[in-house]
């Protein structure tokens, strides 16, 4: 049985979401309203083990999931594993350069295949030696000839469905997964000003934050907390944001403009690096910040952009997974190794700003008097279009 003592509702199977009670299923329903009238999303969500049990069920196995960077998997063999929301997945190219998802289990008795990440020709299973080609089909079952009806091809890798788009690669570990081009809709037109396709990965880190995962891409998106957090950083960069834009699409979108480039602190602005090509009119003096849905985020700017894939691992406590990309024109650039530092460490400076603010906020969301909140309208709009989103599901 779990219980929330702040919502005072309880239930003993957590997919079960009749049994969510009156208030808390209001304080869901409030997502639903129009911008300007929107309610934040309740407290409970962001701390209560049933809750994070609900969406791991509703959300991570049900819906399209980012994994990051296509070409993070650059080569035959070339694998990754992602653990989250009580599920470890195998990401990898296979020798036909297409890229696969597999359940990180053994066929035989379920020991884990692999951890990290690294290249590879096959899989093989450290506990019995049960070895899986990079297709996931059973290559070899060592002894087991002995046992009557034993057929390799009826052990085959746990697979789920593998999409890619725009340079990210997507999961759904559901059995029927929602439509991929519904799911993406006109993601890829909001976004084409930017060579987002083409981008290179560099440099790649991998962190854990002791909060939510929500608030992690929460406070990613939005303006509000810039001259509060960041008032000596980033702030100064950024003027008042355009609306949001109005997508079709499970993601939420807003375009600013800047005082340079968002890629640099306020203070480092000489350090420009070129700017990407083909950019003109707005695209070239400013930056789009997006949200999608549930678990990747980004910011493409004039020249660089900063990715953020963040997974759950506890209710209160998360994994990150951050990449820079830049056009592969300004790689070759003489200069760029010196001047990349000064884009690495403005991510660093404003992670470090940021995490104190998060720490502090989840302690107060798991504060027994904390209630929803409402949105600003202009300066946490893609918050309310997620939270919009996520409530639907939760309430379906």
């Amino acid at each position: 049985m779990c219980i929330d003592s702040n919502w005072g509702w309880a239930k003993s199977t957590v997919t079960k979401l009749e049994s969510l009670n009156k208030p808390l299923r209001m304080a869901l329903k409030n997502c639903l309203l129009p911008l300007n009238e929107s309610w934040s999303l309740p407290p409970t969500v962001y701390t209560d083990k049933c809750i994070a049990k609900l969406e791991s069920e509703k959300i991570f196995r049900q819906q399209w999931v980012c994994f990051g960077r296509s070409e993070q998997l650059t080569s035959v063999g070339d694998y990754r594993c992602f653990d989250f929301a009580n599920q470890s997945v195998i990401l990898l190219r296979d020798k036909d350069r297409k890229i696969r998802a597999f359940a990180n289990t053994c066929r035989h008795r379920s020991a884990r295949l692999l951890n990290g990440s690294g290249n590879t020709m096959g899989i093989k299973c450290p506990f019995h030696s049960w070895a899986y080609k990079l297709d996931g089909s059973l290559a070899a079952a060592p002894h087991m000839q002995a046992a009557n009806n034993f057929y390799k091809s009826d052990f085959n890798l746990f697979s789920y469905h593998v999409a890619e788009h725009v340079g990210f690669v997507f999961v759904c570990l559901a059995a029927q997964p929602p439509d991929f081009n519904s799911t993406l809709g006109d993601f890829a037109t909001i976004h084409a000003p930017w060579p987002i396709e083409k981008l290179a990965s560099k440099r790649q880190r991998i962190f854990e934050v002791d909060c939510n995962w929500k608030t992690f891409i929460e406070v990613f998106n939005e303006y509000y907390h810039l001259p509060f957090v960041h008032p000596n950083s980033v702030n100064d960069v950024y003027n008042t944001p355009d609306p949001s834009d109005k997508v079709s699409g499970a993601y939420a979108t807003q375009f600013g403009s800047t005082e340079g480039t968002g890629g640099l602190l306020q203070t480092s602005q000489q350090r420009l690096l070129p700017a990407m090509p083909g950019l003109v009119g707005k695209e070239a003096a400013g930056v789009r910040y997006s949200w999608l849905f549930p678990n990747m985020t980004f910011a493409v700017g004039i020249d660089a952009m900063w990715v953020y894939v963040v997974f759950p691992i506890e209710v209160d406590r998360c994994v990150i997974h951050q990449t820079a990309c830049f056009p592969k024109e300004t790689i070759q650039h003489n200069d760029f190794q010196d001047y990349v530092q000064a884009y690495y460490y403005r991510l660093d400076t404003a992670i470090e700003e940021d995490i104190p603010a998060l720490l502090n906020q989840q302690k107060g969301l798991a504060n027994p008097e904390s209630q929803p909140g409402r949105f600003q309208p202009l300066l946490e709009s893609n918050l309310a279009y997620f939270a919009n989103w996520y409530a639907k599901r939760m309430l379906a």
